[in-house]
């Protein structure tokens, strides 16, 4: 059996009861960026049969008139111990409106060229009641989504503002419809400062004013609700920034560890919009300075 690596983020997940209100405000500190990150294989399970794991990952974050749009593309190749190597490629997109409340999602997975996996739907929830991820590929994928189960975008916006409190500890039920198994609990621990220092043939490519916001490490924890394991589905460090970024992660599964180093980053401008709905109203700032997730 092949394993894959399926990671859908840098968007980071945190919930602890927000109005609809809060989640249109909360995503103004947050930067519009694109982004590449270098994929490698760190570490492997004992008896694990993926022998190497590298690649690529771009992310783009855009800010719209109504909405959070966001884009992860993954280009990766895998080497196995008694099979031929194969590369995996898969695209995965949000809509997400500033108000919160509903999301949008598309997955496509490809080996070799042939597509193997499709996901397409939409997710409505409530901070009161429950809500609902409906699947239109497939047709017959329905998950029930508990009161206050949170989307990607509002929970970034929701783990900076937790982080700049100096809370320390965190655990939310979250879907991002980035896979078949539905919405996971995370449990998150909010770690020291740190900092990302660009190596000398990446530093060109990386915007400086992006990365000097303010970061912490964070460890996570992400434990799927269709599974009554009491062991965590994977876990994870990040190298997490105050305007929502993310410059470095490790993903720890159980047959191996993969690392995500940023290797390029640009800003982005939000969307020029007209009429009553527009992009958060300081999204063209960066983080400590004027002019700018």
């Amino acid at each position: 059996m092949h394993v894959f690596y399926r990671i859908s983020i840098p968007a980071l997940l945190l919930y602890c009861g927000m109005t609809h209100a809060a989640l249109a405000a909360a995503p103004a500190a947050l930067a519009p960026h694109k982004a590449i990150y270098e994929i490698k294989m760190v570490a492997k399970g004992s008896g694990s049969q993926v022998v190497n794991i590298g690649g690529e990952m771009f992310f783009e974050l855009k800010a719209g008139c109504e909405a959070w749009t966001t884009d992860h593309r993954f280009n990766l190749n895998y080497e196995y111990i008694d099979s031929p190597p194969m590369q995996i490629t898969s695209d995965f997109t949000t809509y997400e409106p500033y108000e919160g409340g509903t999301l949008d999602f598309n997955a496509r997975r490809m080996r070799d060229g042939e597509l193997f996996e499709e996901l397409r739907g939409q997710a409505k929830t409530s901070p009161d009641k429950d809500g609902m991820a409906t699947y239109t590929v497939p047709s017959d994928l329905r998950f029930k989504l508990s009161p206050g189960t949170m989307f990607p975008m509002a929970h970034t916006a929701y783990l900076r503002d937790q982080v700049a409190a100096g809370k320390k500890f965190f655990s939310a039920t979250v879907f991002d419809g980035s896979d078949d198994e539905g919405p996971s609990e995370i449990n998150i621990v909010v770690g020291k400062d740190a900092t990302f220092t660009p190596g000398p043939q990446t530093k060109a490519n990386i915007d400086a004013a992006l990365i000097g916001s303010p970061a912490h490490n964070l460890r996570m924890a992400f434990f799927p609700l269709a599974k009554s394991e009491a062991e965590a589905d994977y876990e994870m460090n990040a190298v997490f920034h105050m305007n929502g970024i993310i410059s470095a992660m490790t993903v720890e599964y159980k047959e191996f560890t993969v690392s995500q180093t940023l290797k390029a980053l640009q800003p982005l401008k939000p969307e020029e919009c007209t009429g009553a709905k527009s992009a958060p109203e300081d999204a063209t700032k960066k983080e400590g300075q004027s002019g700018k997730r």
